[in-house]
């Protein structure tokens, strides 16, 4: 009885902890959230793209080592940036051009690292889609990669690079989160779909790289949208359809 009892404390302070360091990144990714250091335009597009509950899928916590691709102008990195500043740890690579400017003028965003990687991408002569040649990001113990709405700008041979660069990568039993619009299944390349991946084609790229898959969820999902037109179109911009995905790097 007196050993029950002692395991039941046990489980109920191990419970209390995690809840307070669910608690713990979640304050601080509020405080992210309401930053002067985000614009209102980027304020604008919390609703949509949801970033505490897609986080949260993600599995991310404020005391992981996380690397983040193509992060453009840095709409999520600064959320990621503070978050981890304290207690973890924040890469960027690929296509890093812009945000090196916004790093350079936003202290806040200090404690990010670019990484200095040799990862061409060569224009395929369609607009906005490239290839990627096998490379590495010379890591191996990273928790968490994520990507949100670039796989569609790599060829399959890119992606499938990427995937390779990203399983090096991650620490066994890390995680990679995919976000980005989606297509129909085995639909033909064209002008309106370029910017959209087939979900069952990520899953497999993803198998074929070694990773497992976790889990999806439908927080991204839009019935409204048809599939049917091009992302950037009036009827669709900031409502597509998104494949929200978590894969993991077997280990224990």
């Amino acid at each position: 009885m007196k050993i029950a009892l002692v395991w039941l404390v046990m489980a109920a302070g191990v419970t209390r902890g995690a809840a307070a360091a669910d608690d713990d990144w979640k304050a601080k990714l509020d405080a992210a959230l309401s930053s002067p250091v985000r614009t209102e335009a980027e304020k604008d597009r919390d609703a949509n793209r949801r970033p505490v509950e897609t986080l949260e899928f993600m599995q991310f916590r404020d005391d992981l080592r996380v690397l983040e691709l193509f992060p453009g102008t840095g709409w999520y990195t600064k959320l990621l940036a503070p978050v981890l500043a304290e207690r973890g740890d924040l890469y960027l690579a690929l296509g890093t051009d812009r945000i090196q400017g916004v790093i350079a003028q936003t202290p806040e965003l200090a404690t990010a690292e670019i990484l200095d990687i040799d990862a061409p991408l060569t224009s395929t002569g369609e607009r906005g889609v490239f290839d990627l040649a096998p490379f590495s990001f010379w890591l191996e113990d990273l928790d968490l990669v994520l990507t949100f709405r670039n796989a569609h700008n790599l060829t399959p041979a890119g992606r499938g690079a990427l995937n390779d660069a990203v399983f090096e990568a991650l620490r066994p039993g890390g995680l990679y989160g995919v976000v980005d619009h989606t297509r129909r299944h085995m639909e033909p390349d064209g002008p309106e779909n370029r910017r959209r991946v087939d979900p069952v084609r990520i899953i497999h790229e993803a198998l074929q790289a070694g990773f497992e898959f976790v889990a999806w969820t439908d927080l991204h999902y839009r019935p409204d949208d048809e599939l049917r037109y091009e992302v950037g179109r009036e009827s669709v911009k900031g409502h597509t359809d998104r494949i929200t995905f978590l894969f993991r790097k077997p280990g224990p």
